[in-house]
């Protein structure tokens, strides 16, 4: 609107110059604190589970968590942490084998396999805040927007073909417009087969230990779903040369 003849100009008004809907200085200051110290805080913590890996070993994990009153929430609540911090989510899947045996192994194993893919997701969106746009990273472009305009199928496809580890592939998919639904779905599908291979395994070793006969039935289990994680992937490398990944 234009100002009449003569007629004071209005005063500017606190923050025009700064883009609608930002943050304050000093509140973006903190922000950027804060997701400087979390991305640090992981990068020690991770540094330290390397250093201390011998730790982990999933007999005692299965005793300590089996013993608990709520076992099932301390096994999906280590599962969060663990994820963040580069531990392999097979060794945890073992774990599961063992506190809780088959059925409940897997079910706990898939559901904290899925919550450690969505904390990664959220942490990486949350540290990155607009800051880095994958678009314009030539090597990050082409493989994370076909995964962004594939969805759900080509999440399940990029998990059942481990090209960069579990926990890294959580940030990275982070970094894209992905949405939570479709990633979360996609996530649980595409990582069931070694998740189902490692708990049975998991729980074929609790029950060499106590001694028990039927160990054979998740031993098969195991070892069947641990060759069909090993055979979807060359399934899909063929598919992928005569059809391109869902989004494409």
């Amino acid at each position: 609107m234009t100002p009449r003849p003569g007629a004071p100009l209005p005063e500017k008004r606190f923050g025009e110059a700064r883009l609608a809907g930002s943050p304050p200085p000093p509140l973006a200051r903190l922000r950027r604190i804060g997701r400087i110290a979390l991305v640090v805080l992981l990068a020690g913590g991770a540094i330290a589970a390397w250093r201390w890996r011998a730790l982990f070993d999933p007999a005692m994990l299965g005793g300590e968590i089996a013993r608990s009153p709520v076992a099932p929430l301390v096994f999906l609540a280590l599962h969060l942490p663990a994820s963040l911090l580069f531990v392999p989510r097979t060794l945890l899947a073992i774990v599961a084998g063992l506190a809780f045996g088959m059925a409940w192994g897997t079910l706990w194993a898939a559901l904290g396999s899925m919550l450690g893919a969505v904390a990664g997701f959220l942490i990486a969106r949350y540290v990155n805040g607009g800051l880095i746009d994958a678009a314009n990273w030539a090597r990050l472009s082409g493989p994370l927007g076909r995964v962004e305009r594939g969805g759900w199928r080509a999440v399940a496809t990029i998990r059942l073909i481990p090209v960069i580890p579990h926990s890294l592939t959580n940030y990275a998919l982070g970094l894209t417009r992905l949405r939570l639904g479709p990633y979360a779905i996609g996530s649980l599908l595409g990582q069931l087969p070694l998740t189902v291979a490692y708990t049975e395994l998991g729980a074929a070793g609790g029950k060499i230990m106590v001694g028990a006969d039927d160990w054979m039935v998740p031993t098969a289990i195991g070892a069947a779903a641990l060759a069909l994680s090993a055979l979807i992937p060359l399934i899909a490398r063929r598919r992928w040369r005569t059809r391109p990944l869902p989004g494409e």
